[in-house]
């Protein structure tokens, strides 16, 4: 397996299954269909903006992250009213806007993690983890943030493994029957040297 900074062109597609396969139950309700999802999110990625664990010419993993204004998944506004139109598009850029994060001073949002289910448990998450750890001393940074939802508690444990810690929960309740979870917990590690 070969670890990249940047996220190979001809991955484009997979890169955006594997983030409708993590993310699709939260992504689905602004992006759906699944096939249109994943078309718009293939079109919009910022490769620069990720780490990739690549199996010879297949991408089996990819963590995206937030610097300097841009993230891994692009796509603004009027993109998505370009891709769904005005009446069908609006909704959807509400319910992304609400999905929208952005990072303090001296902060790597992480922007997702996703790996190919059959290869889970493997050790791959933590390396990606420690990679985007050694891409946030690279840039500058002097902690990392991501938040994780209450319906994934093995992303959360894996995030505790790797010396992140829980801090503010926001409670959601009415986003729990929409897009799946109703609460997200904000978690932080600092840089190391």
């Amino acid at each position: 397996m070969e670890l990249l900074r940047v996220l190979p062109d001809h991955t484009r597609h997979r890169a955006a299954e594997l983030y409708w396969e993590a993310f699709g139950r939260k992504l689905g309700p602004a992006l759906a269909p699944p096939d249109r999802g994943t078309a718009f999110l293939a079109a919009h990625l910022h490769a620069d903006r990720a780490v990739a664990v690549m199996a010879g010419e297949t991408l089996v993993a990819v963590a995206g992250y937030q610097h300097g204004g841009r993230a891994l998944l692009g796509g603004g506004a009027p993109d998505v009213l370009r891709a769904y139109g005005p009446v069908r598009g609006l909704p959807r850029v509400a319910l992304l806007a609400v999905l929208e994060r952005h990072a303090a001073p001296g902060e790597l949002v992480m922007d997702g993690i996703c790996v190919d289910p059959a290869l889970r448990g493997q050790g791959i998450g933590g390396l990606l983890l420690d990679e985007i750890g050694a891409v946030a001393r690279d840039l500058g940074h002097t902690r990392i943030r991501l938040d994780v939802i209450d319906a994934n508690p093995r992303a959360r444990a894996l995030y505790e493994r790797h010396g992140f810690v829980a801090g503010h929960t926001e409670h959601t309740p009415y986003l729990r029957r929409l897009l799946g979870f109703g609460a997200v917990t904000t978690m932080r590690r600092k840089v190391g040297p």
